[in-house]
């Protein structure tokens, strides 16, 4: 069997190759037939004639066709190995055709047509046919036209798809027929280089699952480089397509050197590498997270895009990934690191010794070697050992030389420095932890908590758990908000508790007991510890969230407040943290008030400290040093002056608090010395709040109130003097000192002093004033100084707004009825009623007839009652006249009651105010007649009218301004005198056949029409519901027993 197999073997391999030597009519004498004699002699004649050519091979493949025969179903072994040239036809047909074609390029050697459809030809006899799909692959490519030659991922991705054959040769049977085939290639290529289709389809065999081993790596790679020099740059997206797939094809060193050399000409293909590159077998983790880091650098200086639309830390966040999801295939141990550190460490010491000698030296003195510069125009020069840093030099000026001439200035490119950790030729391991700090901490500031969790999640897959804790406690150390906080804070506890769990099942299990290696001690020790720091992590939860805060806001005066707080019964933290806080909060700055600060911390040590179980203080009261902190904070430049005032009053209380009066009053001196400048603005903020403090109202009525608990009456009248002479008293200033006198009895100086603030203030402060002046006054003397009292009733109405007069009118009225005459009590409310405001002149009005009636009787009220009936608002004139008309018949004037009852009805609508008309109706039933009676329904039933007749003049108003066609104020008075009198309304729209003098004869109409017409109700805009029977809508419902 294995000899019958040989010589088969042997037997196929002697047939070829067919086309080495080119077969020609003396080789191979049935190449030219009878029936091909008089193609040939016009060939001969006429060898420059291309389509004669063509049309020739056309005739030869349609023979050909007919003669070779078709492929079966179930081909034999010799079928399978030879493919297309498995039958002799085929051989010779291949023979034949190959003749013609070498015989018309000898002619027409620059033709693409014949070049291309030679190539082709002799492709369909070794590589096979193509597959449908692959046909299907073609025929889109061709169909998109230029959006696929220039989109290099579409490239890739169908390079494979439309390079796909069937029942090709096989290559180490037909390897000569292999190797002639890539031969006429080349010729093609020799006279078609500047063409692009030629290399594609030159370049397409290498793709073909039969194609020697010997064109496969090597020749295909050096084949796609000559493709690459020879086309000019526009061209080589076409190239790069093919080149890439076969570098993926091929795989390993070589397939990533290429992909090395396109993505320094485009890097948008980046991701799709690093894609393929964690998918590929194996996988190469290390080099993918270099690329990433790459892009993720250059996307963040915006020199790189990403194609799915991601953001420079979305790129960055999937490097982090990537380095936690293979630790130990990426990133550094903890030693390589430390290493990795002390050896940067130690370079730039070195470096920066080196720098300091060379500023050190003379300027004559000569330098050691200099550093020659690591690249030329930005690109790095690698011709021997390893790769050297880029110096600080500028780039050779490039440009023409007429720019140069011209002064114009050159965009500098950026140039990148050479960096291992982002050359995917390295295999050396990255320093993830200097990568995060450097390109994600330092750039990212505002997504620290994912960083710091990332980087701790990579120490812990690599077996670093104490690394990691490290990593977690500096990035609590760290962060500067509550939402990175939390992101760490619960990755730690997550992480402890895992930990935990971990080693209480290690613990537990009983095959670890029985196993002689593992230490129960140790590892129970190494529990203890755990557990005993998550305890430690958990009560220090309120601490690490304070300390969040305040180095956010390092200001924050509330959070030191509360880090205080915190430590409670700790007297040494305590004082530590208001000692930092002081020293850390800059005034001007300060968040929130900081005098409490100062305050707080003095009455800690006044009080003695913390205080223990039983509400005692845990050390003795040191008042000296809280006498300390008050002399600091009097010193502090506060943003207001207002916070320097507490300071000093806080202090002064503290004093007195301890009974040290002298002390307090002391302070006081001192808070409220005067400068010889007293011209300073309390509200200018550019002076410093010591120098505007003598200006403090606060800090003066503090002095003040102090002088009135434990000092003379003449030194609390100085301090008020004070307070008036700065001018910086307000009302409640002035009543305090006008009180302080009055409980000294000193009762003019007091009135004095009301009067000093009436000059300073103005209304509506000083109506307050006056009211507590004038109260006080009449109250000290009566009508002893009845004069005096008036003429300041007078000064205090004089200039008093009417907003503000009626108290004071009452209060002058008053005056007058207790010690004056009641006729001037009556002109003051007469005067009262006239001047206040109107929303309190029906009280006014009120007052003053229940006084007349009090002092003259009933009738003096009729002038009043007339006069309120003049000046008050309609809505209080309907009720002041009920009360007239009451009044009225309580005299018995039936009469005028009446007329009162109907001026009254004018103001009130029957459907607003019923009480109004049933009073009238029970007037009438009580003293009235049929006659009055109807007299009364009639006027009722006009007022109703009225109001209806308002609310058709408002509706018409508006529908009229919505049409826009007339003046809205014509046709609302029109409609308004319509609905007042609908009978001249309806004589005013009649035809006008109607209106016209009768004929002679004939009589006139002797009725008025029953039906408006139309324009008459559009006008109107009333839309009337008639009801059952017709109606009259304004009818009056009355029963019979009103009559």
């Amino acid at each position: 069997m294995v000899a019958s197999s040989s010589s088969l073997i042997t037997e196929l391999s002697s047939r070829f190759p067919l086309t080495t030597p080119l077969p020609t009519p003396l080789t191979h004498p049935h190449l030219i037939s009878s029936a091909d004699l008089a193609t040939e002699e016009d060939l001969l004649n006429n060898p420059d004639n291309l389509r004669s050519w063509l049309s020739y091979i056309d005739q030869i493949k349609t023979r050909l066709e007919k003669t070779v025969p078709e492929r079966s179903d179930s081909p034999s072994p010799e079928e399978r190995l030879l493919g297309p040239l498995a039958s002799h036809a085929a051989r010779e047909g291949l023979q034949h055709l190959v003749c013609i074609y070498e015989r018309a390029l000898a002619i027409f050697p620059t033709s693409f047509k014949l070049w291309k459809s030679y190539i082709l030809m002799r492709q369909s006899y070794v590589l096979g046919e193509l597959t449908e799909g692959a046909k299907k692959a073609r025929a889109e490519q061709i169909k998109r036209g230029a959006a696929w030659k220039t989109n290099v991922t579409d490239q890739i991705d169908g390079a494979e798809s439309a390079n796909e054959w069937k029942n090709g040769l096989d290559g180490v049977m037909g390897f000569e027929e292999w190797k002639s085939l890539f031969a006429t290639g080349e010729r093609m290529l020799g006279w078609l280089s500047h063409l692009p289709v030629p290399w594609l389809i030159h370049l397409s065999m290498v793709f073909h699952p039969e194609c020697p081993s010997a064109f496969k790596r090597t020749y295909a790679r050096k084949a796609f480089d000559r493709a690459l020099r020879t086309l000019p740059p526009s061209l080589h997206g076409r190239i790069w397509g093919m080149y890439l797939k076969w570098a993926e094809l091929v795989g390993g060193e070589i397939g990533e050197r290429v992909w090395r050399r396109f993505l320094k000409v485009d890097s948008s293909l980046t991701e799709r590498h690093i894609t393929y590159l964690l998918e590929s077998e194996p996988p190469q983790p290390l080099v993918a997270a270099k690329y990433l880091l790459s892009i993720a650098r250059r996307a963040a200086r915006n020199l790189y895009y990403a194609a799915d639309g991601k953001s420079p830390y979305q790129l960055f966040v999937d490097f982090l990934e990537l380095v936690e999801n293979n630790a130990e295939d990426v990133g550094m141990d903890e030693e390589q690191t430390l290493a990795l550190r002390e050896s940067q460490a130690s370079a730039n010491g070195h470096a920066a010794k080196d720098a300091g000698q060379d500023g050190d030296a003379e300027d004559g003195a000569p330098k050691s070697t200099a550093i020659e510069p690591a690249s030329v125009d930005g690109r790095l020069m690698r011709i021997a050992g390893p790769p050297v840093p880029l110096a600080d030099q500028p780039a050779p000026d490039m440009r023409p030389l007429d720019q140069k001439k011209a002064g114009k200035s050159a965009a500098e490119p950026e140039t990148e420095v050479y960096d291992e950790d982002t050359d995917p030729s390295s295999s050396r391991l990255l320093d993830v932890e200097g990568i995060v700090h450097k390109d994600g901490l330092h750039v990212y500031k505002d997504q620290a908590g994912r960083l710091w969790t990332g980087l701790a999640t990579y120490w812990i897959k690599r077996g670093e758990f104490e690394r990691a804790s490290a990593t977690f406690e500096k990035g609590l150390a760290a962060v500067v908000t509550i939402r990175d906080f939390t992101q760490i804070f619960d990755a730690y506890a997550e992480f402890s508790e895992t930990m935990i769990s971990t080693l209480m099942d290690a613990v537990a299990d009983e095959d670890n007991l029985a196993d002689e290696e593992f230490d129960l001690e140790e590892t129970e020790a190494e529990l203890d510890t755990r557990m005993k720091d998550f305890e430690e992590l958990m009560d220090r939860r309120p601490f690490l969230v304070n300390e969040v805060l305040l180095r956010r806001n390092p200001n924050e005066v509330v959070e030191w407040e509360k880090r205080v707080a915190l430590w409670a019964d700790n007297d040494e933290k305590v004082v530590e943290t208001y000692l930092k806080a002081l020293e850390t909060i800059a005034p001007r700055k300060a968040t929130g008030p900081l005098y409490p600060l100062y305050v707080n911390f003095a009455k800690f040590y006044e009080e003695g400290g913390s205080k223990d179980e039983n509400g005692e203080p845990r050390n003795e009261p040191d008042l000296e040093q809280a006498r300390q902190i008050y002399e600091k904070g009097t010193k502090v430049p506060f943003k207001s002056v207002d916070e320097l005032a507490e300071v000093w009053c806080e202090w002064a209380e503290m004093e007195l608090r301890n009974e040290n009066y002298d002390e307090a009053v002391r302070l006081m001196q001192r808070a409220t010395t005067i400068p010889k400048n007293t011209k300073i603005d309390y509200y200018d903020d550019s002076l410093s709040p010591q120098q505007r403090l003598f200006k403090s109202l606060k800090i003066w009525s503090f002095y003040s109130d102090l002088e009135e608990s434990i000092g003379t009456v003449e030194s609390t009248k100085a301090v008020y003097d004070k307070i008036m002479e700065l001018k910086i008293a307000n009302a409640q200033t002035i009543v305090n000192y006008a009180a302080f006198l009055e409980e000294n009895k000193y009762f003019e100086e007091s009135f004095k002093v009301y009067e000093r603030g009436i000059e300073v203030f103005h209304f509506p402060i000083a109506f307050e004033i006056w009211n507590i002046y004038l109260s006080k006054f009449v109250k000290r003397y009566g009508g002893k100084k009845l004069e005096r009292a008036r003429d300041l009733c007078e000064q205090a109405l004089e200039n008093c707004p009417p907003k503000f007069c009626k108290p004071l009118y009452l209060m002058y009225a008053k005056l007058e009825e207790d010690h004056g005459l009641a006729k001037r009590a009556m002109g003051i409310y007469d005067r009262a009623a006239s001047t206040v405001q109107d929303s309190d002149k029906f009280e006014m009005y009120t007052i003053y007839i229940a006084k007349a009636t009090a002092n003259f009787g009933l009738p003096a009220t009729r002038p009043i009652y007339e006069r309120a009936i003049e000046s008050l608002p309609d809505r209080e004139t309907a009720l002041m006249c009920r009360r007239f008309a009451a009044m009225e018949r309580k005299l018995g004037e039936i009469d005028r009651a009446r007329a009162v009852y109907a001026h009254a009805s004018q103001f009130c609508d029957p459907r607003v105010h019923p009480d109004f008309w049933e009073e009238w109706n029970n007037f009438e039933i009580d003293t009235g007649s049929e006659e009055t009676f109807r007299e009364m329904l009639r006027i009722k039933r006009a007022v109703q009218a009225s109001f209806n007749t308002e609310a058709s003049f408002v509706a018409a108003q508006a529908a009229a301004a919505a049409k826009g066609t007339e003046k809205p104020t014509d046709q609302a008075d029109q409609a308004a005198r319509d609905a007042a009198d609908p009978m001249a309304a309806m004589e005013r729209n009649m035809p006008a056949s109607s209106k016209a003098a009768p004929a002679p004869g004939k009589k006139g109409p002797s009725f008025v029409a029953s039906t408006l017409t139309n324009g008459n109700i559009e006008a109107s805009n009333v839309e009337v519901d008639m009801g059952e029977g017709g109606a009259n809508p304004d009818a009056i419902a009355m029963d019979d027993d009103e009559f």
